[in-house]
């Protein structure tokens, strides 16, 4: 009998638990056993963290938000950030206890879902010996070797039902709304969600942006009886000659940035430049919760079920791609080589500036 274990890192996504249910309905019909490790690798380090999963267990969850498993950003075996007795943290390499525990639990495949950082730690292990198999969990979608990832589809649903009410009370009021949404270095939800919420600006990380460009648009809708405007700014996006702007840095032990503050700035300087009654809000984490669409508890279905069906066939430290209309098997190393970004010269930007929409860059 095989014995799985599934983990989930990184930030979670609507859909993870339709894949950990396709995944272990999947594996017990070929008589497999299931299991889960809480929060990231803690089940690998800690007994208490890991779960068995049965098809009972998981009846139910597909339509739930979040992961029955817990996530975690923080916890990365090859630089794990551990307290000592001071108090004081200190990164710490755990990789080989969880080879070891891996071994001794008698595991024949790890299912790791995740982003690209925890698909790179996924690779890391493979390299070491343990049979993975990756699943891109992002819902900024940004991994370049499969063509949707799922939560993305319910993130920018959440993105557009929020722009269609920022609608009436913007247009009350003859406010400026400016709408930070997620997006690092890719602008993919702020795109979608700006032509669909009907923006009147969008500004992208991948096109750098200028105030002057922004504040113009808005002073042409004035000229045209529009009195209110509706910008939609991805957190990553920087104004030309600019840097991408954050909120301080992360926790003890996390020497990365966190990004945030762009929609606040963007709002201030149209306030000042023009002297319209503006107003910032930022979606945040409400883009990562509630029940996934149809769309993305069909495709994160069709993720968990690909998934058993490459460890059967043993074919390991790959990860499961969509490329329609099928599912494929694309090596780790590759599938987390490059960060799938907006092309400026795509079908979707060309329609945004087809139908008035300004990008920031002045065309």
């Amino acid at each position: 009998m095989r014995k799985i274990v599934i983990s989930t890192g990184g930030g979670d996504a609507p859909g993870l638990n339709a894949v950990i249910f396709a995944v272990v309905k999947s594996a017990s019909r070929l008589g497999w056993e299931v299991y889960g490790s809480k929060h990231g690798y803690k089940g690998f380090l800690d007994p208490d963290e890991l779960v068995r999963l049965t098809s009972d267990d998981v009846e139910g969850i597909t339509p739930i938000g979040g992961t029955i498993l817990g996530t975690t950003n923080k916890g990365n075996p090859f630089a794990m950030p551990v307290p000592n007795l001071a108090g004081e943290v200190q990164i710490v390499d755990v990789s080989e206890r969880v080879m070891a525990s891996f071994r001794r639990m008698g595991f024949d495949c790890h299912i790791a879902i995740g982003g690209d950082g925890s698909l790179d730690i996924a690779h890391r292990f493979a390299l070491m010996g343990m049979p993975v198999i990756g699943v891109p969990k992002t819902i900024d979608n940004d991994l370049e070797a499969t063509d949707r990832t799922f939560g993305f589809d319910t993130a920018v649903s959440t993105a557009t039902e929020a722009l269609d009410k920022l609608h009436s009370t913007a247009k009350s009021h003859d406010r400026v709304m400016v709408v930070e949404v997620m997006g690092r270095e890719s602008g993919w939800i702020a795109l979608y969600s700006g032509i669909s919420g009907g923006a009147d600006v969008i500004l992208l990380p991948e096109i750098p942006f200028d105030m002057e460009a922004v504040c113009r648009k808005i002073t042409e809708n004035e000229l045209h009886g529009k009195h209110y405007s509706i910008v939609v700014v991805a957190e990553g996006a920087k104004a030309q000659g600019g840097q991408v702007m954050n909120r301080g840095k992360g926790e003890a032990g996390r020497a990365e940035m966190l990004l945030g503050g762009i929609g606040e700035w963007v709002a201030e300087e149209i306030r000042q430049r023009i002297g319209k009654d503006t107003r910032s809000l930022v979606l945040g984490h409400l883009q990562r919760g509630g029940s996934p669409t149809t769309f993305d508890r069909l495709l994160a279905l069709r993720f968990g079920g690909a998934a058993v069906r490459m460890a059967e066939a043993g074919q390991f430290d790959h990860m499961v791609a969509w490329t329609p209309p099928t599912m494929s098997a694309v090596p780790l190393e590759e599938a987390i080589r490059r960060r799938k970004q907006v092309d400026p010269a795509s079908d979707k930007v060309l329609t945004a500036r087809s139908i008035g929409i300004c990008l920031g860059d002045g065309e």
